[in-house]
């Protein structure tokens, strides 16, 4: 741990510039110089909240990007996803009492007290019960937590963008705990599972595991949910800047609120699907049992469960070529692959727009521009969980102007946003 004092000289002498550079998947002067001062600046908002006569660590949770695999994961199925470098940070220190303390930039403070660790259901749930749940699980592991901390946290992973800046929240709150109670033993993959811990069990949105995993373990990594305790984490080898393509993340300006309905009607369909055949999630169940069941899964589940269900099986083989493709190094397979899913979430999945607003579709508007801004090059598609949010498409680069232009001509100044794929998940900058 370093005084405040200290940190800042580590970091205007450049001694943590190595780091620096693999967050910010860059060695520009500018860019490092940027990230820089964003961390000088939390160190600053951290003691003009806390008080400056502190010992702190510096933490980076990163954004996620689902590469393919749209809504397998809670069925067990496969999925490519890669940490961005667009993150979460914190500055964190140890207190002698029992309460933790968040204060996350524009954002109330989240005030929770380690003698009360039960999940609060008499009340919605907020981001303190992902505080609350982070840490309940850790002593349910077996960890000594018994002190509390104070962090000030600052995002760039904006709210609804499909980057998933919950995970991205909760993988930070896992490595903040890591550091200060378990002498960071628990490994990313573990992080990542009590990170969804929190989210399904305090915050109470039943999500897979994908996005905890892509932000705290890095890189791009295909991952075989086949048994739900001990996902299989592979990292793919493959260097997206030599692609001639750029990955943009489009805001379509649609939210995330007021949908975990939607969200949650996903998974409960499909499982009551793979229920009619005796199973839990499909991944248990075959394609080839569910087209010939067909009459009588739509009288027992209804059209959209078998449509979802479809996807399901072609969504996950897709996901395994695209890794594929990716591993030896065919990105116009990869291309093709990545279109395709965007066709399945839209006319199977159904997750583009929810059922009880048909007439607000900010991703089919953006969906629209952007296929007509690429005329047949690259790939677009729905990003994350749908509804709302946004839409990912990967955009040659001499078409990268225009398109860039072109959709915030549509959709407004600054909603396209140009990423670049993070080797580092969730890590402790300074400790």
């Amino acid at each position: 741990m370093k005084t405040i004092t200290e940190a800042k000289k580590l970091l205007t002498s450049g001694a943590l510039d190595e780091k620096l550079e693999a967050l910010c998947v860059s060695k520009d002067a500018e860019i490092l110089a940027a990230y820089r001062e964003r961390l000088m600046q939390a160190l600053d908002a951290f003691a003009a909240q806390f008080g400056t006569e502190r010992e702190v660590a510096l933490f980076s949770a990163a954004g996620r990007t689902e590469l393919g695999g749209n809504h397998t994961d809670h069925q067990r199925g496969h999925v490519l996803a890669a940490s961005v470098n667009l993150d979460i940070i914190a500055v964190a220190a140890m207190r002698d009492d029992d309460l933790v303390q968040v204060k996350s930039k524009g954002f109330p403070m989240d005030i929770i007290s380690l003698e009360e660790l039960a999940p609060q259901t008499d009340k919605k749930p907020d981001s303190a019960e992902l505080v609350r749940g982070v840490a309940a699980r850790f002593r349910q592991l077996g960890y000594s937590v018994k002190r509390g901390f104070d962090a000030y946290t600052e995002s760039q992973v904006m709210q609804g963008s499909g980057l998933s800046s919950s995970a991205a929240f909760e993988v930070l709150l896992g490595n903040i705990c890591n550091t200060f109670y378990a002498e960071n033993q628990c490994s990313a993959e573990e992080i990542a599972e009590i990170g969804q811990f929190a989210e399904n069990v305090y915050f109470r949105k039943p999500c897979g595991l994908m996005d905890q995993m892509a932000s705290s373990v890095g890189g791009v990594v295909a991952i075989d949910f086949a048994d739900a305790a001990a996902p299989q984490v592979e990292p793919v080898s493959f260097d997206f800047s030599t692609s001639g393509y750029a990955l943009c993340i489009v805001d379509t300006g649609g939210n995330h609120a007021d949908l975990t309905a939607e969200y949650a009607a996903i998974p409960e369909e499909m499982c009551a699907v793979a229920k009619y055949f005796g199973a839990q999630v499909l991944s248990e169940v075959s394609a080839n049992q569910v087209m010939q069941a067909i009459p009588a899964l739509r009288k027992a589940c209804g059209d959209r469960a078998v449509l979802r269900a479809i996807h399901f099986y072609r969504e996950d083989r897709r996901a395994q070529g695209e890794c594929d493709a990716l591993e030896r190094g065919d990105f116009e397979a990869f291309l093709r692959l990545v279109q395709n899913s965007g066709e399945s979430s839209y006319c199977l999945l159904q997750n583009v727009y929810p059922c009880s607003a048909p007439q607000e579709q900010p991703i089919s508007i953006a969906l629209a521009v952007g296929t007509a801004l690429l005329g047949g090059r690259g790939a677009i598609r729905v990003h994350g969980g749908g509804f709302g949010g946004t839409i990912q498409a990967f955009v040659p680069d001499v078409l990268l102007t225009c398109f860039q232009e072109g959709m915030e001509a549509a959709l407004g100044k600054g909603c396209c946003h140009i990423l670049r794929i993070r080797p580092v998940g969730g890590t402790v900058i300074l400790n």
